[in-house]
């Protein structure tokens, strides 16, 4: 297994040193294919490659015209089965955060819980790679208060690093009587305001911690992007209108218009009619602000670092990098 694996990091390795070479020639038969719709003439640097270039053009389909990315690579298997999650923590958690991923374990469905014990990080990825685990989900905490997650995608990654603010388990909502029951069917995702590349990744990550819905399901999960932050908690009162940007997510028609401005765990329910919706928070609350990605797993510390905050990020209020 372990010799399976590094052949298999070796070719995914492989490809991607290729991604570029391939999109300096997808460039190229664009500019000839554009040239001879327009009816212009070929570029003068593409003329004496133009023959063998016209030759792959017509042996090209819709599918193979488009170059294929890492991001392909990444998460090409998804569609074919639902995800499979792991669950654990840092060394020795305190109670609040074995409760808060106990809370986790409902919110992704297929998601298991292992106590982390004296596990090191890489025979834990190691067993879920064998145990054929789509995704590793690590929170770690601050003299008992959460404040990170780590989701790494397998067996090749992406890893995505998040900070965690303002934590507020089910167990500490006061107001239990207007809280919802926690159900474990698959939600509907709702994303809005990531509009930009870094953006896309970001959804493209979460997205896949989730298997397709049922289309009336009544669970809904809402990724709002405020200000680069990603906020899961109770924005809507009871018979609220919202309008989303979504993925993955159930019609308009059933919602009408919605106005909010944060990630949200709710239940729904019809009551007046098709435009009259009864919404119901049922917890956690929490907060996301992303701070890495990097190209490999969990326990690869010599893996391509994708993007990173930087501090001078930190002082330019008015730029958004998921989204405007």
């Amino acid at each position: 297994m372990h010799r399976r694996n590094i052949r298999l990091r070796r070719e995914y390795l492989y490809r991607k040193s290729l991604e570029g070479k391939e999109r300096l020639l997808y460039e190229k038969k664009r500019k000839i294919r554009e040239a001879l719709e327009e009816g212009k003439p070929i570029p003068t640097e593409l003329r004496n490659e133009e023959a063998a270039l016209r030759k792959e053009i017509d042996l090209e389909d819709e599918i193979t015209a488009v170059p294929r990315s890492t991001i392909d690579d990444e998460y090409a298997n998804a569609p074919e089965k639902d995800p499979k999650i792991l669950l654990t923590t840092s060394r020795n958690p305190s109670a609040p955060l074995t409760q808060f991923v106990k809370e986790l374990k409902i919110v992704f469905p297929n998601a298991q819980r292992m106590n982390r014990g004296g596990q090191v990080i890489s025979e834990i990825i190691e067993t879920c790679r064998s145990h054929d685990f789509t995704d590793v989900i690590l929170v770690h905490e601050n003299r008992g208060v959460p404040d990170g997650i780590v989701i790494s995608h397998l067996p090749f990654g992406p890893t995505a690093y998040f900070g965690l603010l303002n934590v507020v388990t089910r167990h500490d909502i006061k107001d239990k009587k207007s809280m919802g029951t926690m159900s474990e069917a698959y939600p509907h995702l709702i994303f809005d305001k990531f509009s930009t590349k870094l953006g896309d990744r970001t959804v493209n990550i979460l997205k896949h911690l989730f298997p397709v819905p049922k289309p009336d399901t009544k669970r809904i999960l809402t990724f709002a992007n405020q200000s680069d932050y990603i906020s899961f908690r109770r924005c809507c009162s009871d018979s609220s209108k919202m309008s989303m940007r979504a993925c993955r997510i159930l019609p308009n028609s059933v919602f009408g218009e919605f106005n909010t401005g944060a990630t949200t765990h709710h239940v729904y329910e019809k009551n007046g009619g098709p435009k009259s919706i009864e919404l119901k928070e049922v917890g956690p609350r929490f907060e996301l602000r992303l701070y890495q990605i990097k190209l490999g797993t969990m326990e690869q510390d010599e893996a391509q670092i994708e993007w990173v905050i930087k501090p001078y990020m930190n002082t330019s209020k008015k730029r958004t990098l998921l989204g405007d």
